[in-house]
């Protein structure tokens, strides 16, 4: 009976738990998991699992650090990924961009250092009112795909789309924000001349304590700031 009731939370556990491991272009998901997007390590590819150590460098890609294929996608255009299972916990959802150097292998590179730009966000709905753990307040929550749009300006190149979504159904204090990430590579044409910035790294760009990442359950909030640097629209 005993091994039955731990079995049961931990199957409770994981069910909270989700993953992102296909790019969606242009509204038409890839047709399997683990093509463009990199896999993810043995404890997110099997049970889902987050990452809440924001010092950590699983912060980049979940040690997703190679790749087997490369998307293309146009400046200008829709880009996102399936969330397996669905976006399960409450909060914003972010992308970020990097460009892989010309002398690196986008299958291998590992994008450490001052290199991300954020390309997009779906953060919380205000009104002005108290905002709350719904998909009122939050767009993203309970969806099956998420995307945004690659900037029109975005110079043409080799890039790694990275997509996170911080969950703070536990985070009233801070480290108890978890983040569900995954990195695609893409290969961005038309592409224009702007200068993506500001940029930041990963572990890095986010402090424990940054009001982003801190939920109090009482009282409700009545506004909220994703944490991170500005989008760049180009």
């Amino acid at each position: 009976m005993r091994s039955l009731i731990i079995w049961s939370l931990l199957a409770a556990m994981v069910h909270g738990h989700y993953k992102f491991p296909r790019l969606v272009l242009n509204g038409q998901a890839e047709p399997s998991d683990w093509v463009s997007v990199r896999k993810t390590k043995v404890t997110n590819s099997r049970d889902n699992g987050g990452i809440s150590d924001v010092n950590s460098p699983d912060m980049r890609c979940f040690q997703g650090n190679t790749g087997k294929a490369t998307a293309t996608v146009a400046a200008g255009d829709s880009i996102g990924f399936v969330a397996s299972a669905g976006i399960m916990h409450f909060g914003p959802c972010q992308f970020y961009m990097a460009r892989v150097p010309d002398d690196k292998d986008i299958n291998t590179w590992d994008p450490a250092g001052n290199v991300w730009f954020k390309v997009g966000s779906i953060s919380a709905v205000q009104n002005g009112g108290p905002l709350s753990g719904n998909e009122a307040t939050w767009p993203a929550y309970h969806k099956t795909q998420v995307s945004t749009t690659i900037p029109k300006n975005l110079p043409s190149g080799k890039y790694l789309i990275r997509v996170e979504s911080i969950a703070l159904h536990l985070a009233q204090a801070p480290g108890g924000a978890q983040f569900y990430i995954s990195c695609g590579q893409v290969e961005v044409t038309n592409g224009g001349s702007g200068t993506p910035g500001p940029l930041v790294a990963f572990p890095g760009a986010y402090k424990a304590n940054d009001p982003g990442l801190i939920w109090p359950n009482s009282p409700p909030p009545k506004t909220y700031t994703a944490p991170g640097p500005e989008v760049w629209t180009g």
